[in-house]
């Protein structure tokens, strides 16, 4: 099984920084995508930012220019920079990861991480 573990999640000021980090750790023998999405209350979770082993990425059109999505190894980050209230939401981190013993790819979700953007 693969554990993904989020932190860095807080109250921050419309304007302000908040760094997610999503440690990813267990029985993992190649570990692929790594993916940032978030659920705001009444709404759909939905697509943030996304890195791929070769370090290419991919946002949403809502979060270009503000949120920069990296990876060390097993360890992805997202920093959100320009903070707007509507970036409030529940962070996850999502992976696919071929697990020792398995030769299939599974999906892995994090707990999440709760972002509120206010004054």
């Amino acid at each position: 099984q693969v554990q993904l573990a989020e932190s860095g999640g807080g109250l921050v000021q419309p304007g302000g920084s908040l760094r997610l980090s999503c440690a990813a750790s267990g029985s993992i023998f190649y570990l692929n995508t790594m993916t940032w999405y978030r659920q705001a209350p009444g709404k759909e979770r939905e697509l943030v930012a996304t890195i791929n082993r070769g370090g290419s990425t991919n946002y949403a059109d809502s979060v270009k220019g503000r949120f920069t999505i990296s990876r060390d190894n097993a360890k992805a980050f997202l920093q959100m920079n320009s903070l707007k209230p509507e970036d409030t939401a529940v962070y996850y981190c999502y992976a696919r990861a071929i697990v020792v013993g398995s030769t299939t790819f599974s999906n892995y979700w994090g707990q999440g991480t709760q972002v509120t953007v206010s004054s």
